[in-house]
């Protein structure tokens, strides 16, 4: 951060938190989770930038400021990951291999059907930069793929979905279903005991978005009965997930640690930095968000 900041920004200080500041000289802070007590003591604070993509941790600061601007970072690569992290949960499910795993621990050689990708069907919840990226790749690879959110988007050769009242409807025929959603008031909990009675019986959940959207007891009781087929579970309401946790050793979870994607550190400097510059200029930051909309 310190040598991108010298090379836009000729001059400006950058501190590493815990070293000693002055309280007012503090014009932006970048940070996952800002040190607790930390924002309401600077008085000449305009920015408080995520160091990813979400902000809801960042809004759940009870001294964040109301008039400050809350970033988040905007990285083409890092959609492109998520894509490719998807498009393997896609692959584990369409080609059998969580079947093959479970065969494997038994000792057990039977080979499952297999078929074209355009007959195993996909639905991703969530068509911003990263949800869009992941419905084209899964589209263009031959998955049968259809779209939901919150507000209509209109995709060539992608079927969309929109509101709460074409949920079920979303839902219904898909083999796999992808959370890919902003953490809103409106998300929170949205993948529960009712919605997942809405999917296919025999389909996967896989959930990229943010652990608060799962409610897992919900979820749990859906696996052990049969009706879903297992889940994809990358994100976590309490991060990192503790080491004695049942999900680790659940035989139809396969657990990631927050992986699925993320921007690189140039990006995330030259960003914050670029930011920081237009703050200093006049100019409202790039990639603030909508506090009304939550993203």
């Amino acid at each position: 951060m310190a040598t991108e900041a010298a090379r836009v920004l000729p001059g400006l200080q950058v501190t590493l938190w815990p070293e000693p500041f002055e309280a007012d000289d503090v014009l932006a802070v970048a940070a996952w989770h800002p040190p607790a007590g930390l924002l309401g003591t600077l008085p000449k604070l305009q920015m408080v930038a995520s160091i990813g993509a979400g902000t809801e941790h960042i809004l759940r600061c009870p001294d964040l400021p109301a008039d400050v601007a809350v970033t988040r970072i905007v990285d083409p690569a890092q959609a492109r990951g998520m894509a490719e992290y998807v498009l393997w949960a896609a692959l584990y499910y369409h080609r059998g291999f969580d079947q093959m795993a479970a065969q494997q621990r038994q000792g057990l050689w039977h080979m499952p059907p297999q078929g074209p990708a355009r007959a195993f069907r996909v639905g991703i919840m969530g068509l911003g930069g990263m949800g869009l990226q992941t419905a084209l790749c899964l589209r263009d690879f031959g998955f049968a793929v259809s779209g939901w959110s919150r507000s209509a988007h209109a995709v060539e050769d992608l079927h969309t979905f929109a509101g709460d009242a074409a949920l079920p409807e979303f839902l219904a025929p898909l083999d796999m279903v992808v959370c890919l959603l902003p953490l809103t008031p409106a998300t929170h909990g949205l993948c529960n005991a009712g919605f997942f009675a809405r999917m296919k019986t025999g389909a996967a959940l896989v959930n990229v978005g943010r652990g608060e959207q799962v409610v897992l007891p919900d979820l749990l009781a859906a696996l052990d009965s049969g009706h879903l087929r297992g889940a994809v579970l990358d994100v976590f309401d309490r991060e990192p997930l503790q080491a004695d946790d049942a999900l680790w050793r659940h035989p139809k979870i396969c657990l990631t640690p927050h992986m699925a994607s993320s921007a690189s550190d140039q990006t995330i400097a030259q960003q914050i930095v670029t930011n920081t510059l237009r703050l200093r200029q006049g100019l409202l930051p790039l990639h603030t968000m909508d506090r009304q909309r939550g993203y």
